[in-house]
Order: C-alpha cells, then sequence, then structure tokens
C-alpha cells in the first residue's frame, strides 16, 4: 500500500507532463502548475477536514462523513494519548494512516483533471480558489458517497452510492472521472473560449511529453487500481491485469477509429487512447472478467475518440478533451459494468450478459448520472462565484502573450542567445571580444 500510495501520487507530475505537451508552447508552465498546485493545496485540505468529510462516519443520510472526527488527522495516528506510541489505529488490514495517504492522492488528481478543460486562459489564483471549494463541496462528499462503506461491527455508517444503492464502483469511476468531467464542462462553459477557438489551429507543441506523461499514468495506474485492492492480494492481481488489458484495447481502438476517420493514427491518439482505457477500467477492474476487460477498453477507446468532436459540435471548448476522455470514458465504465459484471470476478456480481438481469445496471445508471448532475451544477455555482469575486481568465490581450510570462513571469523554453550568470557554478559569461573598428579591419 505505501508503494500503490507513491505510485498514484506519480500520476499527478505525469499527468502534468500529460496535459503540459498538449498545449501551446507559451502555456505550458501555467498547465503544469495547475497539477502540481492541485498536490500542495489538496493534501493539506484533506488532512484538516477532507478526509474527515469522505470517510468519517456518516450525519447526513449518507451524505457527508462527520468533518470535525478526524480533523487534522486526530485518533489516526495512535491509539489513544498515553498509549504505546508503536500501537496505531487500523483500516481493515493497514494502518489507518496508511489509508489516508492512499485516499489523499486520489482527491490530488481528480482535482489536477479538471484543469485541463480551460488550458490557455484560466488565471492562477482563481484556479487555486475555485480547487479548493470544489475540492470541499463536491469532491470530499462524493468520496463519501462510493468509497466510505458500512461496517455493522463497529456502528460505522458509510455513503449512499456504495451501500444503499449498492452500485459498483472499485476505484473511482464516478467519484474521480465522471466527477472530474462534470466539473471540467461547467467549468470551461463559464470562463468562456480560447481566443481564436476553433478557427485557429492549437495543436499539442511537444508530443514527446504527451507520450511521456501517458506512460507514468500508466505505470501509476497500477496503484491506482490494483492499490484500491487495500492489500498485496488476489483481487490486486485481479484488477492489474484488467487495467493491462482494458488499456491495450483501448489504445488499439483509438488508433483503429483514427485510421478509418482521418487516414492515419497518431501518437497524440495513441496516447489519448491509453489513458481513456485507464479510465474506463478504473470503476470495473474487479467486477469483469478479463475477456470483459478487453471488450470495456475497445468500447471505450473507439467511443471516447468519437466523443472528443462534440466540443466542435456543441460549441464548448475543452481545451485538452478532459469531457470526451474522462466524463465519457468513466460513464462508459461505470455503466457497462451492468452488462458484463462477472459473477466470478472478485465483486460477485452478474450482469445482464450473464443472467443478472438489468438489476445492477440500473443501480450503475442512477449512480453514474446522480455524480454528474451534483459535480456538474454545484461547479457551475462555484465557478461563477469565483468568477464575480475575483475573475476567472487573462484578458485577451495577455492571453496572446502568453499565459506562463503573464501569471509566473517565466518561459518554458529559453531560446534566448545570451548567456545569463549562472547561480550553480557563480561563473560569470566571458566578455564578449572587442568589436573592430572598420577602418582597423581594413587596415589589417
Amino acid at each position: 500500500m505505501l508503494a500503490s500510495t507513491a505510485l498514484v501520487l506519480l500520476m499527478t507530475p505525469g499527468l502534468a507532463l500529460f496535459y503540459g505537451g498538449m498545449v501551446r508552447s507559451k502555456s505550458v508552465l501555467n498547465m503544469m502548475m495547475m497539477s502540481l498546485s492541485s498536490i500542495g493545496l489538496i493534501g493539506i485540505l484533506w488532512a484538516l477536514y477532507g478526509y474527515s468529510i469522505a470517510f468519517g462516519n456518516d450525519v447526513g443520510g449518507g451524505l457527508l462523513g462527520n468533518p470535525f472526527e478526524f480533523a487534522g488527522l486526530r485518533g489516526l495516528f495512535v491509539g489513544d494519548y498515553g498509549a504505546d506510541p508503536a500501537t496505531f489505529p487500523m483500516s481493515g488490514t493497514i494502518p489507518a494512516l496508511v489509508f489516508v495517504g492512499f485516499q489523499a492522492t486520489f482527491a490530488i488528481i481528480t482535482v489536477a483533471l479538471i484543469s485541463g478543460a480551460v488550458a490557455d486562459r484560466l488565471r492562477f489564483g482563481p484556479w487555486l480558489l475555485f480547487a479548493g471549494l470544489w475540492a470541499t463541496i463536491v469532491y470530499f462528499p462524493v468520496a463519501h458517497w462510493v468509497f466510505a462503506f458500512s461496517d455493522d461491527e463497529s456502528g460505522v455508517v458509510g455513503g449512499w452510492i456504495a451501500n444503499d444503492l449498492a452500485a459498483l464502483d472499485f476505484a473511482g469511476g464516478t467519484a474521480v472521472h465522471i466527477n472530474a468531467g462534470s466539473a471540467a464542462l461547467a467549468l470551461a462553459l463559464v470562463v468562456g473560449k480560447r481566443r481564436g477557438w476553433p478557427r485557429e489551429p492549437m495543436r499539442p507543441h511537444n508530443l514527446t511529453l504527451v507520450m511521456l506523461g501517458a506512460g507514468l499514468l500508466w505505470f501509476g495506474w497500477f496503484g491506482f487500481n490494483a492499490g484500491s485492492a487495500l492489500g498485496a492480494n488476489g483481487t490486486a492481481a485481479f484488477a492489474l491485469v484488467n487495467t493491462i488489458l482494458a488499456t491495450c484495447a483501448a489504445m488499439l481502438g483509438w488508433l483503429i477509429t483514427e485510421r478509418v476517420r482521418d487516414g492515419k493514427p497518431t501518437s497524440l491518439g495513441a496516447a489519448s487512447g491509453i489513458v481513456a482505457g485507464l479510465v474506463a477500467i478504473t470503476p470495473s477492474c474487479a467486477s469483469v472478467s478479463p475477456l470483459g476487460g478487453i471488450a470495456i477498453g475497445l468500447i471505450a477507446g473507439v467511443l471516447c475518440a468519437l466523443a472528443v468532436g462534440l466540443k466542435f459540435r456543441f460549441g464548448y471548448d475543452d481545451s485538452l478533451d478532459v469531457v470526451g476522455v474522462h466524463l465519457v470514458g468513466g460513464l462508459i465504465g461505470t455503466v457497462l459494468i451492468g452488462f458484463f459484471a462477472d459473477p466470478g470476478s472478485p465483486a460477485a456480481v452478474a450482469g445482464l450478459f450473464y443472467g443478472g438481469g438489468v438489476d445492477q445496471l440500473w443501480r450503475q445508471v442512477v449512480g453514474a448520472v446522480a455524480v454528474l448532475v451534483y459535480s456538474f451544477v454545484v461547479s457551475l455555482v462555484l465557478a461563477y462565484i469565483v468568477k464575480a469575486i475575483v475573475g476567472l481568465r487573462v484578458t485577451p490581450e495577455e492571453e496572446a502573450t502568453g499565459i506562463d510570462e503573464i501569471e509566473h513571469a517565466e518561459t518554458g523554453y529559453d531560446f534566448s542567445s545570451h548567456r545569463a550568470v549562472s547561480g550553480l557554478s557563480g561563473q560569470r559569461p566571458e566578455p564578449a571580444a572587442e568589436a573592430v573598428p572598420a577602418a582597423a579591419g581594413k587596415e589589417a
């Protein structure tokens, strides 16, 4: 679980590279900063009250955990004051603090995912304000709905989706991907379109970074999915294999779609297909067979490749296709559990194709729609509030100059010809040779 926690945390820098390569060069630092700043901000909020809201004993009909129960993580580092310092409270078979850290990484990357929809134009300060409010009012409660399970022996009451509805979401198709995708759509609508979109081409400036980021995301996702088994066991192995197979199928599905539609498969398509497959298998990796995982991955690869074009049809500027990949991919993976759930899987639930009827299907649909609607509506309200208080986007002139220079006084690539003073070595640049007067040159 320590390794899985580290893997999931690595996903956010991986996302920074993935997103950073997809934007124009004048926006790469701002894009990466949005992901990295999520680590700092959400990590602190999680310790102060986020974990308590998500995993505290329910105080609101399955909607909200007690925000004061574990505030500041109290009660989680020793059994009680005066007890043996080596005695730590447990969460199942692992120390509670390990579970705290593991779930913190989920909260962090969920917030970071949203930023891709508003690349090139959202100011950094308003982003942090929106991110903090959204995590508090949307992510922490939704994590309680989906991830907090009741325990009759201890009297702990969890969230309504996990317990009352009994919808399956092993690692976050609803709480992470549908949640972030819905928020991304709402924020993009309020912020507005990029200057010149869709008339001007806005191609990725560095596909090498995109490919590297996709590889790191796939690597970290093993912690995301297999780690959600909360132990080194058969369920973790099952989730790991499905994570491999579904992602392979999704990448191929996306490339085939590109080949048929556009004539050529692309590296950006391969990277996007990888992410689409990872998203789709996240909720279902412990409830479908390996063949079911391949089917879900293939479906997600094709449909997400088609869904990224919806922004042109409906006129919303989702810069990096958070809606087309994460919202649509999350919906596909969550709903298809109702069809492909295999009773021989660790979840032991039968979907429609395995004789289970529509019982699990309607539960999956209700859970997915509930998170989508709640996240979209609240995110829309929060975006308008932040816009009214501090504004959201840079001016057209600043956007043309580049948000990196305006917001951070930096550029991602320094192509200047002069030699600057080296702060590391303390060496100054050599003085330039004195110019030779033209007349002297002729005499020589």
